[in-house]
């Protein structure tokens, strides 16, 4: 393989344009170390806690469980992560495909939404973990340095965050396996095993959790593979995505899991990580802090691309620069921080909960583009249309995608269990929020049955225009 190290600029010089051939690189193995090292963070071990102190499930149901969970979703997320190498583009404008070149704007708009809330969130949440290791620092100079460390990397782009994830793979890795060794090295609860039982309400709670924790990734997975070389085929990437999404999530999970079964019962997740680990506690503080603002600079980026997608849908005659991302990313930079440093003490989980309720947008969409991409287009897709100002061969909206994508919404509604909005068949599983299940099984069916039927009209007509 070509060195091209000494020729690339540090600062990524794509932007929401097409990665040519020559200038592909990397190994599917990037895929695993991205995805493993970035969910090794507090958010995932402080979900993994709610297994025994929310949906009070014992260690051995709420494994099994999150295990489950994880393993399901991360068929979505790692077919969507395949796409990169194949198409050469961010996963947004790849959606131009499908919903036509307007039609995608919605999508994309949610997708930045989505990628803002959670990198305020991790922000505010950077800025309390500065403060808990060095209580010295103000609470607004913590927000701003975790906010400012996170774009930098942001800024500096592709090649940095998975030099970062690599080495963050290594030393997260090992500094969670440490926690583990730690924790059951030493006296344990007598009710370590034994807390908690099976019930079915929890259990199928958990295991949608991990279903939608991995589907919330999607929108912007192949925003990293899309540098890969085009040969490198779809095995490969999505196996590299499927094991570092998979073990990266459930390792983290699990974790909050049993520390909180380690410790007193009650006992908020963080404050049990601090207690189980003993001296080594700290440490891992410190790791979850460095990993929360690399794990930021994806959100960040993501938000980035999604804005700019959405100026060059009207310009499709701009190319965005270098410039432009760095101009953008100050910009988001500045207004997340105004939002952050006004924000009350329960933001992070008033934020979480409008996050999670968006992900009834993501559903539908992940259902579309999985099945546009592997089973009626089979991975081919006319480039130089998707960038072109009336979406060439896939117009400007496509009614068929459209269609589908808000009666995949409209039926997760009832069973939604969100807060913001919870529906009138929410409580058939209690604290179970089923509807994702139900935007799948409607929405995948209902676009093939669409998207098949335009295409069959249009082989007949053409052939009966030639036999006229």
């Amino acid at each position: 393989m070509p060195q091209m190290s000494r020729q690339d600029p540090l600062i990524e010089n794509h932007t929401v344009d097409y990665v040519p051939l020559a200038e592909r690189h990397g190994k599917a193995r990037d895929l695993f170390t991205l995805w493993f090292s970035t969910n090794i963070a507090p958010l995932p071990i402080v979900t993994g806690a709610m297994v025994a102190q929310v949906f009070h499930l014992n260690l051995v149901w709420g494994l099994l469980a999150i295990a489950l969970g994880h393993l399901l979703g991360g068929i979505v997320i790692a077919l969507a992560s395949a796409q990169g190498p194949r198409m050469g583009i961010p996963q947004m404008v790849q959606s131009r495909g499908q919903f036509g070149r307007y039609g995608a704007l919605l999508i994309v708009f949610f997708a930045a939404l989505i990628y803002i809330g959670f990198f305020i969130s991790n922000i505010v949440l950077a800025g309390k973990s500065i403060v808990g290791i060095v209580p010295a620092v103000p609470v607004p100079a913590s927000i701003l340095i975790g906010a400012l460390s996170a774009t930098a990397i942001g800024v500096i782009g592709y090649r940095f965050i998975h030099s970062l994830n690599r080495i963050g793979t290594w030393v997260m890795g090992s500094a969670l396996l440490a926690g583990f060794i730690y924790i059951f090295a030493h006296d344990l609860p007598a009710d370590f095993l034994t807390r908690g039982g099976f019930n079915a309400a929890g259990w199928l709670a958990t295991v949608s959790l991990g279903v939608i924790w991995q589907i919330s990734f999607s929108p912007y997975t192949s925003d990293y593979s899309r540098y890969l070389p085009a040969d490198i085929g779809i095995t490969r990437p999505f196996i590299a995505t499927y094991l570092g999404a998979t073990l990266g999530t459930i390792l983290s999970f699990a974790f909050g899991l049993v520390a909180a079964l380690a410790t007193p019962e009650g006992t908020e997740a963080m404050v049990a990580v601090k207690q189980a680990t003993g001296w080594l506690g700290p440490i891992l503080m410190v790791l979850f802090l460095l990993n929360i603002i690399s794990h930021n600079a994806l959100n960040l980026y993501g938000a980035v691309l999604s804005i700019i997608t959405s100026i060059q849908t009207f310009a499709s005659h701009w190319t965005p620069s270098i410039k432009v991302r760095v101009v953008l990313s100050g910009v988001v930079l500045a207004g997340c921080c105004l939002v952050a440093l006004g924000a009350s003490a329960d933001f992070i989980s008033q934020f979480i909960g409008l996050i999670l309720a968006l992900l009834l947008v993501l559903v539908p969409w992940a259902s579309i583009n999985l099945i546009d991409f592997y089973v009626i287009k089979r991975g081919v897709y006319d480039i130089a249309s998707i960038f072109r100002a009336d979406g060439g061969v896939y117009g400007r909206f496509n009614l068929h995608a459209i269609v589908a994508y808000f009666i995949g919404i409209i039926v997760q509604l009832p069973f939604a269990n969100t807060s913001l909005y919870v529906g009138p068949w929410a409580n058939l599983v209690d604290g179970a929020d089923l509807s994702w299940l139900v935007g799948l099984v409607v929405t995948c069916p209902l676009y093939y049955c669409l998207a098949t039927r335009q295409h069959t009209q249009k082989v007949r007509a053409a052939r009966l225009g030639y036999t006229d």
